[in-house]
């Protein structure tokens, strides 16, 4: 039975490096099977329907396919459709004041986590803070005003490594929309 995924593809279309136009990610993902395809943004969210299964052996499916296709390696890290359904209604930043300079960001792990913060972890300049950890998401606030040059993915990867990427929130919630 066909089930519903989103794949988030890490470092692609950044800064002119490692571009994946679109179409030709739609044309790949249907080269591997999958359905209803929908691309979201240039930055590598890929709404698709697919046989049930592990998230993992998808990943590694999608990651080895999107590898040959366009020549470099891109991580891949692949949640069912009912787990951004349910980080959307946990609304994770519903306590949060958001103005100009706020950024609200949901980060993902390709594993579970061993780490154990106390919550909110603030970074010492006050720019970056993690406000809520799951089991394979963490939820983050950015304040630019600040600082110029914040430092939040640098402590991410400090304490979760960097088999993760992040998100906006207004992206995830938009992801959300298209499921």
């Amino acid at each position: 039975m066909a089930q519903t995924f989103i794949a988030l593809l890490r470092g692609i279309n950044v800064g002119g490096h490692h571009k994946v136009p679109m179409a030709l990610l739609r044309q790949e993902m249907e080269r591997l099977g999958f359905e209803n395809i929908i691309t979201l943004l240039n930055s590598g969210n890929v709404i698709f329907k697919g046989a049930g299964g592990q998230e993992e052996k998808l990943e590694k499916k999608i990651a080895a396919h999107l590898e040959k296709a366009f020549g470099f390696a891109i991580p891949v890290l692949v949640r069912k459709a009912e787990a951004i359904i349910k980080l959307v209604k946990a609304d994770p930043f519903k306590e949060v004041k958001v103005t100009d300079d706020i950024r609200l960001y949901v980060s993902f792990l390709k594993e579970p986590h061993g780490v154990s913060l106390n919550l909110p972890w603030i970074a010492e300049d006050q720019s970056f803070s993690i406000i809520n950890v799951r089991e394979k998401e963490i939820c983050s606030v950015l304040d630019l005003s600040v600082t110029s040059t914040p430092k939040g993915m640098e402590a991410l990867e400090k304490f979760y490594g960097k088999d993760i990427t992040t998100r906006n929130w207004k992206t995830i919630l938009r992801i959300a929309e298209k499921i």
